[in-house]
């Protein structure tokens, strides 16, 4: 036995001290590991470069790779609304590190209204985070002499056969928001469906469409330089990009509605991936750096759990199916 002498005391301290530098070590090894992937992580996106949802991947795409430690590459898989990124994502193995952000016209719509969509959203598919929010904006043409939603439900009902509501494509959410307002405010409502905002915003500013439901991020640069005008917005609260325009509520009409972008992980990720990509994407949206560019962009950014996203999309769906299942809408 070791006599307790200054030596001796002087070593014992070392030799904790060692060890206490190892078990850090240790920590360290164990938490890198556990947000480091062994290949790069592939963000599918199902629409072309350029709109809302491709720039959302990259926002966060760019953040995220630096947490992982490895590559974020977003991949751009246009075609069928989306559904051709969904039909393919879902059939990604275990071992394979993807995963999808897909907004409602994918995840709560197609899978209501077309019944060859090969896909289930339900099944296929675990949610993982909630992103970004943006609202719906009914706007008028200029020659459209109305300056407030209760003006315009008056002229809509006073003159049915010219209530067209363009809409950027037939079948997507502005489709079946324009259903929800019409039924809302007792109003027929003709939808006119467009290939894209950029025809029908030709269409609504030159006063060939009376009447347009978009998103927000779409029309407010327009209504900003007087060629259009915003006559109402869907979210609970005033928009921090346009906080002159009311909400529907706030106009007359007892209507909130909002659109979305989430991640999704199919179903054969493994748990603990899933919940580590979770939290991390957690992290990216927490950042001020993040924010900001989400709010530049015009977009909202959105910090969420993946029971908080759960718990979205449960109350989501049980918001829209009714109305989609109500048009008797088919692709």
């Amino acid at each position: 036995m070791l006599k307790n002498t200054p030596i001796t005391r002087r070593l014992a301290t070392l030799l904790a001290a060692a060890g206490f530098m190892a078990s850090i070590a240790t920590m360290a090894t164990t938490a890198g590991a556990q947000t480091t992937l062994d290949s790069p992580l592939h963000i599918v996106v199902g629409y072309a470069p350029g709109g809302a949802t491709d720039r959302v991947a990259r926002i966060v795409g760019d953040k995220l790779g630096a947490r992982l430690g490895v590559p974020v590459i977003v991949e751009n898989k246009p075609g069928a609304g989306g559904r051709l990124a969904a039909q393919q994502v879902k059939t990604t193995t275990a071992s394979q590190n993807v995963l999808m952000l897909a907004n409602p016209a994918v995840m709560v719509v197609a899978p209501l209204v077309f019944k060859d969509n090969n896909y289930d959203p339900d099944r296929d598919f675990v949610p993982v985070s909630h992103v970004n929010a943006y609202d719906f904006a009914l706007s008028v043409s200029p020659a459209l002499p109305v300056r407030e939603l209760n003006h315009l439900l008056a002229w809509m009902r006073a003159n049915p056969n010219q209530a067209n509501v363009g809409v950027p494509a037939t079948g997507s959410l502005p489709h079946f928001f324009g259903l929800m307002v019409g039924e809302k405010a007792k109003v027929q409502t003709q939808i006119i469906g467009y290939r894209g905002s950029a025809p029908l915003l030709n269409d609504l500013i030159g006063g060939q469409v009376p009447i347009s439901i978009d998103t927000e991020d779409v029309v407010l640069p327009q209504h900003n330089a007087g060629k259009l005008r915003i006559l109402a917005l869907s979210g609970a609260k005033r928009s921090p990009f346009a906080p002159d325009i009311p909400t529907f509520k706030e106009a007359g009409l007892d209507l909130a509605a909002t659109g979305w972008n989430t991640f999704f992980a199919p179903a054969s990720m493994p748990k603990e991936k899933v919940e580590r990509l979770s939290n991390l994407i957690r992290e990216v949206m927490q950042d001020a750096d993040t924010q900001r560019k989400f709010k530049d962009a015009g977009m909202t950014p959105v910090v969420s759990t993946q029971a908080q996203t759960v718990a979205m999309l449960k109350a989501y769906r049980a918001q829209w199916a009714p109305v989609v299942q109500k048009s008797g809408y088919q692709p």
